[in-house]
């Protein structure tokens, strides 16, 4: 009987030794798990939402940036229809980014800190630009210099302001009549854009333009004291 159990014995003996020196029966079982596991890391980073900076709200604002060179670059050649209707066209995309991009990132719940500080920016320089660019070849002269003056001195302002509450934490939220405002001023800007060109498909184009610029002017000294009267009780309280 004792033979007999050491027949038998040492096949399992010899089995164990094998999986000894392949490093443990517990590898044949563990293996599998190890790669579903790496399958699964592997799933989970490709399936992992991009970075916020990256979303399409963010992008269109990106884009908007982008728009401003390309806008003023074309203003360079105001006497040339084909220069006036594209650079028409590519300010009026950016314009209604503006709105898409803050509207997306709430409905998506996609806002960040990157969108907020570049969304205002991006507004200021296109329509910085543009207005530069208008006084620069006479559609913006005279005494109407004065609603594009009064329009960047304004932005200059409330972003100054923006500045200086955001260090003390208090949030300038915007109001109705601000995006109003926008709304004339960016209609304004296309109009004077189109200029000469589309003076020549409807009669009193420019003075058209010229009379929302001098409305979205008036609005912006409104919103300024607005912004101004809102925020004096947090200003010198430092």
């Amino acid at each position: 009987m004792s033979e007999r159990a050491g027949v038998l014995s040492r096949p399992v003996a010899q089995f164990c030794a094998a999986s000894n020196e392949n490093g443990g029966g517990s590898r044949a079982i563990d293996g599998p798990m190890t790669t579903l596991s790496g399958a699964k890391d592997m799933a989970s980073s490709i399936t992992r939402p991009i970075s916020r900076n990256w979303s399409l709200p963010n992008v269109l604002t990106y884009g908007r940036v982008i728009a401003v060179p390309l806008v003023v670059g074309l203003l360079f050649w105001p006497h040339e229809p084909w220069a006036r209707w594209t650079a028409l066209a590519m300010f009026a995309a950016a314009a209604i980014t503006d709105f898409f991009d803050g509207y997306l990132a709430r409905a998506w719940a996609q806002q960040s800190s990157l969108g907020r500080m570049l969304d205002p920016i991006a507004d200021k320089l296109l329509v910085s630009a543009v207005i530069l660019m208008l006084a620069a070849d006479h559609t913006l002269a005279g005494l109407n210099l004065w609603a594009g003056v009064i329009i960047l001195c304004r932005e200059i302002l409330v972003s100054g302001l923006r500045e200086y509450l955001a260090e003390l934490r208090v949030p300038v939220p915007v109001t109705a009549v601000a995006k109003w405002k926008t709304t004339v001023q960016m209609i304004a800007l296309g109009v004077l854009i189109a200029g000469p060109s589309g003076e020549a498909i409807v009669r009193g184009a420019i003075a058209t333009g010229i009379v929302l610029l001098w409305i979205a002017a008036i609005l912006t000294l409104y919103t300024g004291w607005d912004y101004m009267k809102a925020s004096y009780d947090h200003v010198g309280n430092d």
